[in-house]
């Protein structure tokens, strides 16, 4: 795992696509274990990585910037068309859901 960075830079053509962006925030007693743990799994077969209270996956089809404060794991998701945002937002759903299981954590994307 490396440490926090901005991640992978963008291309010039990248930063004028627009993107598809939508936001949760799972309420969680804790936020950084969580947060850690997607990091964690991801970290191994994607671009992975993160801090004491942030952190960011990138897949090749979109990404997810994850902070955790004050009981709240805040996941911002984003992709460059409509089909890789609904699969950003469903893994993402999907692992943090069975990853927190037992405290019944729930995502709802916003946005």
């Amino acid at each position: 795992m490396k440490a926090l960075t901005t991640g992978t830079p963008l291309s010039n053509l990248e930063r004028l696509m627009p993107e598809i962006t939508s936001r949760a925030g799972v309420a969680t007693e804790k936020p950084v274990a969580y947060m850690r743990q997607l990091c964690k799994h991801f970290g191994h077969k994607v671009d992975a990585s993160f801090g004491d209270d942030a952190g960011y996956i990138q897949f090749d089809f979109g990404r997810c910037e994850l902070h955790a404060n004050n009981g709240t794991l805040t996941l911002d998701v984003s992709a460059a068309d409509a089909d890789s945002h609904e699969r950003m937002e469903r893994v993402i759903r999907s692992h943090l859901e069975r990853f927190g299981r037992r405290d019944e954590l729930a995502v709802a994307w916003q946005g």
